[in-house]
């Protein structure tokens, strides 16, 4: 078994001392951090992703697996950053105003990561002068807001309205998710994409950021 399938499958089973050690040999022996990246790192939780999505992993694990990605990522990254490796689009995300629930979102932030995509989150309780302010100091590609209330998705729009009325609704794509959220909401406030799932989000929003940066 190479080096590379290891970190896959270790990070799959949530081995965050294993994938820390395997990564670390594998720049010892000289391989591109760039596949170990890829081929290593992502594989392993692109294959996590898309068992969450089948639903034959569940919350648990993800977390678990996240957590071993990271340990990796944690010895990757100052070669990754010397060999030019940039990521593949930058998403700003958080929770709307007025809604304090998280584990939705810290899933697509996973998701995301996994992906390659760089994920700037806010939190919760975020107001939507929060999201334009650091989508433009991040210069963003993404604005992805989260809501599990059906009280508090009004505040999508008005995240929409903000970025709009500032003169920006051009420069970002908009993304929202959660429980109550539907593609026909999606649509009536104006928002750019709609996931069902955090492994949704993550596919869409690595589509966005090629076809904005392509565009």
């Amino acid at each position: 078994m190479s080096l590379l399938t290891e970190i896959s499958e270790m990070l799959q089973r949530g081995k965050a001392a294993e994938v820390k050690s395997l990564v670390q040999n594998a720049l010892d022996e000289g391989t591109d951090p760039r596949v170990i990246l890829e081929e290593g790192l992502l594989h392993g939780m692109g294959v996590i992703g898309e068992k969450f999505k089948n639903n034959e992993v569940y919350v648990p694990e993800v977390l678990i697996a996240a957590r071993a990605m990271n340990a990796g990522s944690e010895i990757l990254k100052p070669h990754l950053a010397g060999a030019g490796v940039e990521a593949s689009g930058t998403v700003i995300l958080g929770t709307v105003k007025g809604d304090l629930h998280d584990i939705g979102k810290n899933l697509v932030r996973m998701m995301m990561e996994g992906k390659g995509l760089e994920v700037i989150d806010l939190g919760v309780d975020v107001p939507p002068e929060k999201f334009l302010e650091a989508a433009l100091e991040r210069n963003a590609d993404i604005i992805a807001c989260s809501a599990l209330l059906t009280t508090t998705m009004t505040e999508m729009k008005n995240v929409i309205e903000t970025v709009a009325g500032e003169g920006h609704r051009d420069r970002f794509r908009i993304m929202v998710g959660g429980a109550p959220v539907t593609e026909s909401f999606c649509k009536s406030v104006g928002a750019d994409l709609y996931a069902p799932d955090a492994s949704s989000a993550a596919d869409a929003a690595v589509a966005l950021c090629r076809e904005k940066r392509a565009g």
